[in-house]
């Protein structure tokens, strides 16, 4: 039984993507951190493609939870294989530098880049046990360019794919890849508080970007055409270029 870990994955890009990797027959490992009812809703549409899926509540900001949700059910599966990681969690807290509070800017780093940090590092010593494992970091084009009013979010997605390219280089010849995926404006929760109206007219295809259009980008980088790809950031963005 081959498994794919979610985090993030109640909503939006995480719930495409559990979707999307139970249509290839993995068994879904679905971490939310409180919406248990979308969570559901979830679980839900990826059991109707014939495999199981997990719900994992844990923070994943939180090396506590982390170490007691995620660790713990490693201890009690120690048969079952994680064979793809994909880190999805992040949250926005939007605000000028000059008035960002130390709040913002540490919840923003932490739910992006120390998770990074902490899923990752209970994930990756059994895939370079099994020599074999993907792990997809979801970015955004906000880390590729910075944008005014999220130098928190820049920062941590810029973050997360330097830690790509790093570990992309430690880890390759034991079979893993290692890549990234950075969404430009996806249509979900996450942008529901921004004016689409106006923000369609810097985008050269004049829509907003659905959530599936990047799970199907997620189901590559999981599947084995993308064996000798490792450490690459691919930008979904409708041609939104810095």
């Amino acid at each position: 039984m081959k498994y794919a870990l979610i985090t993030g994955g109640s909503r939006g890009i995480g719930r495409a993507a559990a979707i999307k990797l139970a249509q290839m027959q993995y068994h879904i490992l679905l971490n939310f951190k409180s919406n248990q009812q979308e969570a559901l809703v979830t679980q839900a549409a990826v059991e109707q493609h014939g495999v199981t899926c997990e719900l994992l509540p844990f923070d994943v900001a939180s090396k506590a939870q982390v170490d007691e949700v995620l660790g713990g059910w490693l201890e009690h599966n120690k048969e079952k294989k994680i064979e793809v990681l994909v880190n999805n969690a992040g949250i926005r807290e939007d605000n000028l530098f000059i008035w960002m509070t130390d709040t913002q800017w540490s919840n923003v780093i932490s739910t992006s880049l120390d998770s990074f940090f902490y899923v990752t590092k209970h994930i990756i010593n059994g895939m370079l046990a099994a020599k074999f494992g993907r792990v997809i970091n979801i970015v955004s084009l906000s880390g590729l360019k910075g944008l005014p009013g999220q130098t928190n979010y820049s920062a941590a997605k810029a973050g997360v794919i330097g830690a790509t390219k790093a570990l992309a280089q430690e880890v390759a010849r034991r079979g893993i890849t290692v890549n990234a995926i950075a969404p430009g404006f996806i249509k979900t929760d996450m942008t529901s508080d921004l004016k689409e109206n106006e923000l369609v007219n810097m985008i050269p295809m004049r829509r907003f970007g659905q959530p599936e259009e990047v799970a199907e980008a997620i189901g590559f980088f999981a599947s084995p055409a993308s064996s000798y790809i490792t450490g690459e950031v691919l930008s979904i963005n409708g041609g939104l270029y810095s």
